[in-house]
């Protein structure tokens, strides 16, 4: 990528470091959770943290489209990929996340369904075309930013005449997420989160625009910050985020000029806007139940939505027993607090979809050894 190295210098590193121990208050302590699982891993894999003084904390937060999608979500693909005969099509990050009993997609496939993995809807679409006597399902899922392609291959699959193409629709948005992690309750025997400030979505906010954090930046008194995924674009945000905090503002700053717009991507939004709509309320993977905080297929496209081509069965879905994937997207513990995290769960044998996602942050501190290694001895020697 042109002009990368000047995001990763060690020099302008050090200057933004400087500045922010300057600006940030030694008396208090400033709570900035970073919403996008991109900035997570910038964080782990650039040291960020440790640039930072100790009275600045990054909090973990839900912006991994895989890790929030709920179990019963995942539990009904694997049942149309192993009662309805089709072709169940899914990105990668989601064969490997385990659903209830520990099924996961890959498990399925073990056992006979046809699940393959596609790198776009258009690797979907392809595989209906070379299948007409079978039925594909695109297992859609993902926040603003996969909301598009999504509607154009709809329409595309409507325009080519594919009726053997359907869509099992699970995006969600980002700015009702954000209000309720600021509003909602705390769970029975958790303490309250503490957030002061958001590192607010990246490429998400191309799509949205910045403008569509305002509200939640002036109901709920907090500053967002829309960063860029770079290490130098996180420690710019941040001294954003401490200035703003210590002159008691809340509005939303575009760190991202780059690519981030205050209206975004019309286009996208229309293309979108054509194909899905509003839903009422939708579950989201530790956050419960979330009013307006997801996309459904429009009536006019009802041929294309696996809902309601298939049929689904009721079921009780359950996380993985012991994991602290939920806890962790709401920003109450770290991964090191959660008993799995280096024993029973490692990535080639994930308990949740924290450790499974390229943009969990169970895998961020795996990856990148923050705290790793003094967790598994802490670990060993208790045990």
């Amino acid at each position: 990528m042109k002009y990368i190295r000047e995001f990763r210098d060690g020099n302008l590193a050090q200057k933004l470091a400087k500045a922010i121990r300057q600006e940030a208050d030694p008396d208090r302590r400033y709570h900035l959770m970073e919403f996008c699982g991109g900035h997570t891993h910038a964080i782990f894999r650039y040291g960020v943290q440790d640039l930072v003084p100790e009275n600045v904390e990054y909090v973990h937060g839900p912006g991994c489209p895989v890790c929030v999608l709920p179990v019963r979500r995942l539990d009904d693909a694997v049942e149309l990929a192993l009662t309805q005969n089709v072709i169940l099509t899914t990105y990668g990050d989601m064969m490997r996340v385990p659903g209830t009993k520990q099924k996961s997609l890959i498990r399925a496939k073990a056992e006979g369904a046809d699940i393959r993995m596609v790198y776009s809807t258009q690797d979907a679409l392809k595989i209906a075309r070379e299948n007409p006597d079978r039925q594909v399902v695109f297992f859609a899922i993902g926040f603003e930013t996969t909301t598009p392609p999504t509607a154009v291959a709809i329409l595309q699959a409507r325009a080519e005449g594919l009726r053997n193409f359907s869509v099992f629709c699970n995006h969600v948005l980002t700015p009702p997420a954000i209000a309720h992690i600021v509003n909602a309750p705390s769970e029975p025997g958790e303490d309250p989160v503490r957030i002061d400030g958001f590192l607010g979505p990246s490429h998400v906010s191309s799509v949205i625009g910045w403008a569509s954090y305002e509200p939640a930046a002036r109901d709920f008194r907090k500053p967002v910050v829309i960063a860029g995924f770079e290490p130098l674009d996180v420690m710019q945000s941040t001294l954003m985020l401490i200035r703003q905090i210590n002159e008691g503002r809340h509005v939303v700053e575009n760190q991202y000029t780059r690519v981030v717009t205050k209206e975004g991507n019309r286009k996208a939004q229309a293309l979108a806007a054509e194909v899905l709509e509003l839903r009422k309320v939708f579950e989201w993977r530790g956050l419960g139940y979330v009013p307006d905080s997801a996309l459904r297929i429009r009536e006019a496209f009802a041929e294309f939505d696996a809902e309601k081509r298939f049929a689904l069965s009721p079921k009780e879905s359950r996380e993985v027993k012991s994991c602290e994937c939920p806890a962790i997207l709401r920003g109450v513990k770290k991964p090191t607090e959660c008993k799995l995290f280096g024993t029973v769960c490692t990535p080639d044998n994930p308990m949740g979809a924290c450790m499974v996602s390229s943009e969990g942050a169970c895998a961020a501190y795996w990856t990148y050894g923050r705290k790793r290694e003094a967790v598994l001895a802490a670990k060993g020697a208790a045990a």
